[in-house]
Formats: C-alpha cells, structure tokens, sequence
C-alpha cells in the first residue's frame, strides 16, 4: 500500500512539473510575439529581422527573470535568442535551406 501512495505524489509531482515548464513555454512564445509585433509596429518595419531580435531578446530577459536571476546568464539568454531570432528570419526571407527533401 506504502508503494502505491509514493507512486501516486511522484505523478502528481510529475504533472504539477510538466504544467510549470508548459505554462512557462508558452509565456516565454506570447513574449517573443507581442514584442516582435510592438516592435514592428513601432519601427514601422514589419518584416525587419531586427523585430525578431528583439522579441526574442525580450524572452531571454523574462527566461532570467524567472529562472536564473543572474544578469550574466540573463545577458547571454537575451544575445542567443535574439540572435536565434533574427537568423531564422533573415534565413526565411532569403530561402536558406539547412536540409534537403527527405528522401523517400
């Protein structure tokens, strides 16, 4: 019986674990879109890759703010997805491919 009660806090440990880091993914993408979308509005620049970086920028703070609490990692999160960002657009608006039609 002893089993079965441990059993069963570990999978409520386990799904209280999966909704904070699902909660948590979809905060950081509402970040990344509300400030790419502010941004372009304010710049006046709507396929700018550099509203990309900032949104992406922007998750990176909110990352630290609620993981970390470190301003280096904080710095860095904010460089690597803004970075992230804004290759992935500049890399659609030019057709960069990193893979091939799969080959059947």
């Amino acid at each position: 019986m002893l089993h079965l009660i441990h059993g069963s806090v570990a999978c409520r440990r386990t799904c209280i674990q999966t909704e904070i880091v699902f909660l948590f993914s979809a905060a950081m993408g509402a970040i990344f879109g509300m400030t790419t979308c502010l941004s372009a509005q304010a710049r006046e620049a709507p396929d700018d890759p550099l509203n990309y970086f900032i949104g992406g920028c922007a998750s990176g703070i909110f990352w630290e703010h609620e993981v970390t609490h470190s301003a280096i990692t904080g710095t860095s999160a904010c460089l690597g997805l803004g970075t992230l960002a804004f290759f992935t657009k500049v890399g659609k608006m030019e057709g960069w491919k990193l893979a091939g039609p799969p080959k059947l």
